[in-house]
């Protein structure tokens, strides 16, 4: 019987979308045909960081990473907190066509904004994770559950010890700095000034890209 196997965007289209060369690309493919094999492979957190040389590409069985195993990975590397409803939201961000998996081309168009877009794709691109009903805003609601979920993967070792009303205090303080007019809601013009004119917000809303 033939094994009909999944093979992802040619090469030298995904080249021509991201900031990835073809070696970088093929070593990105295997990294995420890794986690495809085996859910709990340490190569797909740091892939990125492991350019090195390589041969062809070769087949993956599926090609398609879902929620579970994306939430099984996050779990690895925060160990001491609970990273499930971050990797959820994570996932989302990365799930562009809302079909509850990730293929590899969400992958790489989405790292290769995090890791070398301009300061201008970052920021939209965090808009977009913290926009989680994708109605162009981000409400006070949205921001908390973010915060909250970066703070609980964090677990033990935010220092100093978190307090139960932290979070909302970050939140509140967001809001007086983005919400220019006031109305309850932040929009991408005002949410990309506001981390453009603060530097402390600015590494406050990067957070995302060191639990990458």
């Amino acid at each position: 019987m033939t094994t009909v196997c999944h093979r992802p965007e040619a090469l030298e289209q995904l080249e021509s979308q991201t900031n990835f060369c073809k070696q970088e690309l093929q070593i990105l493919y295997r990294g995420f045909k890794n986690v495809i094999v085996t859910p709990y492979s340490h190569q797909f957190p740091v892939c990125h960081h492991s350019i090195c040389r390589a041969s062809r590409l070769q087949e993956c069985p599926s090609g398609v990473v879902n929620e579970e195993t994306f939430k099984h990975i996050y779990a690895q590397f925060f160990p001491h907190g609970d990273a499930s409803m971050y990797a959820h939201y994570l996932f989302n961000a990365f799930d562009t066509a809302n079909n509850g998996s990730i293929k590899f081309k969400d992958f790489v168009m989405g790292l290769s904004i995090l890791l070398r877009g301009t300061l201008r794709e970052k920021l939209e691109w965090t808009f977009h994770l913290y926009d989680i009903n994708s109605d162009g805003y981000i409400n006070r609601e949205e921001m908390t559950e973010i915060v909250k979920a970066i703070y609980d993967m964090m677990g033990k070792y935010t220092h100093p010890a978190l307090k139960g009303d932290v979070p909302q205090q970050h939140v509140d303080a967001f809001f007086q700095k983005m919400d220019k007019n006031k109305d309850g809601v932040v929009t991408l013009e005002e949410f990309v000034i506001a981390c453009q004119e603060d530097e402390i917000m600015m590494r406050s809303m990067q957070l995302f890209e060191n639990v990458m």
